[in-house]
C-alpha cells in the first residue's frame, strides 16, 4: 500500500543523524550498536583501569619532575596526563578496542565497518572531552561546592548518553562527529557462543 509507507527522513533529520521511525538494525547485522546501558557499564570499568594508568603515570611525573607537593607543577602534570591518556586511547582504539571494550565486547569501527584511522582515534579522543569538559567549566564559572559539582557532572553525563537514543544509528555525538561507531563485537561474541 503506497499510502501508508512512511515519508523520507528530511534534509536536516540527515544531517543530524536522527530518524525517529528508523528501527534499529537487525541483532544479526555485524554493525548493530550495543546498548547505552552497556555503553555505559564499559564506560565505568574503563575509569577503574584508567586509574591504575593514571597512577603510575602521575607517580612517574612527580619522580621524573621532583614534585615534592601535590600542588606543585599541577599544569604539566595534567598536560602529561591528558597526553598519556591520548596515547593510551588513540593506539587502543586504532586497533579496535580497549580492555574494557574486549570485556564487554564492544568494538570501535569508521562509519563502513573497517578499522578507524589514528587520525580518527585523536579526533574521537579531543571530541569525547565533550562528556566533562562543559559541566566542568560551569561548575568552575559558578564556582560550585563539590556536591552540586558533582551532581552537574553526573546530570550532564546521563544526558550526553541519552542523546544517543536521538541518533538514527544510536551513536554517542562524539562518534557521530569523529566518523565512528561503536558496535557490537561479532569476533568476541561468536568465541562466546562457542563455549556454550
Amino acid at each position: 500500500m503506497k499510502g501508508l509507507q512512511p515519508a523520507p527522513p528530511s534534509a536536516a533529520d540527515s544531517a543530524l543523524g536522527a530518524n525517529p521511525q528508523a528501527d534499529p538494525a537487525p541483532p544479526d547485522d555485524p554493525l548493530t550498536p550495543p546498548s547505552v546501558l552497556r555503553r555505559m557499564a564499559c564506560w565505568c570499568y574503563e575509569g577503574i583501569l584508567l586509574f591504575g594508568v593514571l597512577f603510575i603515570a602521575s607517580y612517574l611525573f612527580s619522580s621524573l619532575s621532583q614534585t615534592r607537593h601535590a600542588l606543585d607543577n599541577r599544569a604539566p602534570q595534567m598536560a602529561f596526563l591528558f597526553l598519556v591518556l591520548g596515547i593510551y586511547f588513540v593506539w587502543f582504539w586504532a586497533r579496535g578496542q580497549t580492555l574494557a571494550m574486549k570485556t564487554w565486547h564492544i568494538r570501535l569501527v569508521n562509519r563502513q565497518g573497517g578499522r578507524v584511522s589514528q587520525k580518527q582515534a585523536l579526533l574521537r579522543y579531543v571530541l569525547s572531552w565533550l562528556w566533562f569538559v562543559p559541566p566542568l567549566a560551569l561548575v568552575w564559572l559558578l564556582q560550585l561546592d563539590s556536591r552540586f559539582a558533582l551532581v552537574t557532572l553526573l546530570l550532564w553525563v546521563i544526558g550526553w548518553a541519552m542523546l544517543a537514543r536521538l541518533h538514527r544509528e544510536r551513536q554517542f555525538l562524539h562518534d557521530a562527529l569523529a566518523g565512528t561507531r561503536l558496535v557490537n563485537s561479532v569476533r568476541d561474541q561468536a568465541a562466546v557462543k562457542s563455549l556454550s
